[in-house]
């Protein structure tokens, strides 16, 4: 009886390694140099602030910081002398009290349930009391974000304009959801993820301290597993550990983790490019019977994905060394196969299917249609590819082109255009030969309503030699006529005659050039090549032409009458 009381005790003692290995100064705290070399230099200079902020992912070690913040605040040293310092003692009282979470002055609240405005009350009431034993009172609020807004409003003059011997101390999860009052009156450390690199040092560490046996390859997998937050890395190999009774080995962290083996991802991504469909299925679900869970899969796929890309854009990747040589060896290999486009369209259609699988009532049958979905399309030929089928099958020749101008044909009922490409500046300083020579100067005065008006508004039928006939809207201002003619004699040095003739306005600048686009865009879906693009492409338009304007065909507007006459009958 005793015995088993005994051995009862025993399992009750057990802490799991999330706390047992929970770092107890600075030089433990992993991935955080940037905080610990500010906290360092504000120490040496007693230029201490009165609250910060902590934010971060879960498990980077924000309360834990928080904790030994307080500890080198109010360390007195083994002699029970010494002062605020990074390198707290870790055996005088205080030290031991607040590692401990029983130091009267380093109060740790949970704004999770702790959340209303009277809660913060019996903060502040307690702020204007001394610490009984430690040098600075601490006040450690975790998931502030969760504070009501009245609470928050309450905790801003406190923060502002603390006594001396108190310090607030944050930490948050959703940084975002912290009003910037609180923020402007905080320092904030935004706690990094910790790499890969720095999780397998410490599981290294508790491997070799617990005097257990790891394959380096499953350590990794937990690390990778942990994505950055070292308490869920610490509870995942916890629980390897008694998977494998002490053995961390690599086949039960695939198994407890759902992974599938490294070299049937491979294979999988292989048959997805190639679009063999029978030995991708097959392959699937042997895995997937074999433990693999779909999610995983898909995340390995598009880790896959990743690399090549990065080898195809960075080819010195391949020598990185977190890539095994099996990585290195088929990333090698498919890279050849493979380009940027195609692994883009892949990138894209993996990421939509995460959001299928978590929907989907059976995730593996999901997977199933999002791979064959992708192996069907890993072959389809790219936009640049397709063009040149389409010019092939429909027997156009290739110097025709929607890029070549001179290419087209002019619609026999639009051969005199009457409008001039507007030119860029006028020929000769202050003189106005035709009407867009003037709108390129009211254009550089920023008279932009009066060009407005003259492109919208009326339509020009002479212009020149200090003469200026057109029709006009009824909407223009009263005063139109006065200003152009003040800015055209101000501008030439000459008296000009402006003169209103009766008509309804049609043709004006902005209703031509309307047309023309409507006529050149008509030519071009009339183009072979565009019309063969059209019919494999059901439903798809014409948006935006863009062409340049050839010189040739300058002259050709310059004479068009019949272009009006005939859009405008």
């Amino acid at each position: 009886m005793k015995k088993i009381m005994a051995e009862e005790e025993k399992q009750e003692d057990y802490v799991v390694l999330a706390r047992k290995y929970r770092p107890q100064n600075f030089e433990d705290l992993l991935g955080q140099d940037a905080l610990v070399q500010t906290l360092t230099n504000a120490i040496k200079s007693n230029r201490l602030h009165h609250a910060y902020i902590l934010t971060g992912i879960r498990g980077v070690g924000k309360t834990t910081t928080a904790r030994l913040i307080a500890k080198a605040l109010n360390c007195i040293g083994t002699d029970g002398k010494g002062g605020p310092t990074t390198h707290p003692c870790g055996v005088c009282e205080n030290c031991k009290s607040i590692a401990a979470g029983r130091n009267i002055d380093v109060l740790e609240l949970d704004a999770a349930s702790r959340t209303g405005v009277d809660d913060i009350r019996d903060i502040l009431d307690g702020v204007r009391y001394k610490p009984t034993n430690c040098r600075y009172k601490i006040y450690i609020i975790d998931e502030v974000h969760m504070l009501s807004k009245n609470a928050f409003n309450a905790l801003l003059k406190t923060l502002e304009e603390p006594p001396a011997h108190v310090k607030f101390i944050f930490a948050t999860t959703e940084i975002r959801k912290v009003p910037v009052t609180v923020l402007s009156r905080c320092q904030r450390f935004d706690l990094q993820r910790l790499q890969i690199e720095d999780l397998m040092k410490l599981f290294n560490k508790i491997v070799t301290a617990e005097n257990l046996k790891a394959d380096d390859e499953a350590l990794h997998m937990i690390a990778a597993a942990a994505d950055g937050s070292a308490r869920d890395g610490l509870s995942l190999l916890d629980q390897a550990i008694s998977l494998g009774s002490g053995k961390i080995r690599v086949d039960i962290v695939k198994e407890m983790l759902g992974m599938a083996d490294r070299g049937q991802a491979f294979e999988i991504f292989e048959n997805l490019m190639d679009g063999n469909m029978s030995a991708l299925v097959s392959k699937l679900q042997e895995i997937y019977k074999n433990g693999a869970n779909p999610t995983a899969i898909l995340n390995d796929l598009i880790g896959i994905t990743h690399s090549l890309t990065k080898i195809l854009l960075i080819p010195d990747f391949i020598k990185d060394d977190r890539l095994s040589e099996t990585d290195r060896n088929f990333l090698k290999e498919m890279s050849a196969k493979t380009n940027i486009a195609l692994l883009s369209r892949i990138w894209q259609m993996l990421i939509k299917g995460l959001g299928e699988i978590q929907n989907a009532p059976v995730p593996i049958d999901a997977l199933e249609m999002i791979l064959i979905r992708i192996a069907y399309s890993a072959n389809l030929p790219t936009p640049a590819e397709l063009l040149e089928s389409v010019k092939k099958k429909s027997d156009i020749n290739p110097k025709h082109t929607i890029a070549d101008p001179a290419s087209y044909d002019a619609n026999e009922n639009y051969d005199n255009i009457q409008i001039t490409p507007r030119s860029v500046a006028p020929k000769t300083a202050l003189q106005f030969e035709k009407i867009e020579d003037f709108i390129c100067y009211l254009e550089e005065q920023k008279q932009l309503r009066l060009v407005y008006i003259i492109k919208n508004d009326i339509e020009v039928t002479e212009f020149g030699n200090g003469n200026m006939k057109f029709k006009a809207d009824d909407r223009i201002a009263s005063d139109f006529v006065i200003t152009i003619g003040k800015i055209l004699e101000s501008a030439t040095g000459q008296k000009w005659t402006l003169d209103i003739i009766p008509g309804e306005v049609i043709l004006s600048m902005a209703n031509i050039e309307k047309a023309r686009k409507e006529a050149e865009q008509k030519n071009v879906a009339e183009d072979p090549l565009v019309k063969a693009v059209l019919a494999e492409f059901r439903g798809a338009k014409i948006e935006t032409l863009i062409r340049k304007i050839a010189e040739e065909e300058k002259e050709n507007f310059d004479n068009n009458d019949d272009f009006i006459n005939e859009v405008f009958d």
